[in-house]
């Protein structure tokens, strides 16, 4: 996988906030693809594309590695120099409305890859994780919380690293890709549930002494 690169200009992470973006950075991780290819893919129209991969090009977060002459053209080749990661900084100086898109744009990405790892079997492995825990905490704890997540990519990194290591000397026998989420969030506030209607009760209440005189 291609290293991490942290975001840390809020400008910067505000590009990233199109959902399309997303995608075309996820797509082009660990290969490479024209924006003619990457339209087919994402099924969305190739001048939109085109402009989104200039655009990703130009925040050298997608580099161009080749050009094909074809049919009086010149299809050009694209692939990702690395996997954006915002730092907490960059997103506590983000506008709302700008963390909204980027949660929409990353949930998308993140839904739709485990939607379909587990129609492919992906969770099938005794060792695969997924669980969902809510803890109560105060304000030192919910900030220790984040460090312990943000302590523990880099540790994952090593892990892969040392696996690639291991891949080269033995021709890459049992290769697997896995993917890891991390998410630390405030939950939203349970619905309150809707109080007995009183006078219904009582209304019922009448009803059956009516029935059974």
């Amino acid at each position: 996988m291609k290293p991490y690169q942290d975001i840390t200009d809020p400008s910067l992470a505000k590009a990233l906030a199109h959902p399309l973006r997303t995608r075309i950075l996820t797509a082009l991780e660990e290969r490479t693809a024209s924006p003619s290819e990457l339209a087919a893919e994402l099924g969305a129209e190739i001048g939109v594309v085109s402009y989104h991969v200039r655009r990703l090009a130009s925040l050298k977060l997608l580099k161009l590695v080749n050009s094909v002459p074809r049919r009086g053209a010149v299809e050009h080749y694209y692939t990702a120099t690395a996997r954006p990661q915002i730092t907490s900084s960059a997103w506590g100086t983000m506008p709302s409305i700008v963390k909204q898109a980027t949660l929409s744009a990353a949930i998308e990405e993140v839904g739709s890859q485990i939607a379909a790892a587990a129609a492919d079997g992906g969770f099938d492995k005794a060792e695969a994780h997924l669980t969902r825990t809510p803890f109560t905490v105060d304000e030192k704890g919910w900030k220790a919380l984040a460090r312990e997540l943000d302590a523990l990519l880099p540790r994952l990194q090593k892990i892969e690293a040392a696996s690639r290591q291991r891949l080269a000397r033995s021709d890459h026998q049992g290769e697997q890709t896995a993917a890891v989420v991390l998410m630390l969030f405030n939950q939203a506030d349970a619905p309150a549930l809707p109080m007995p209607d009183k006078q219904h009760r009582r209304s019922s209440k009448t009803s059956r002494s009516r029935r059974a005189s």
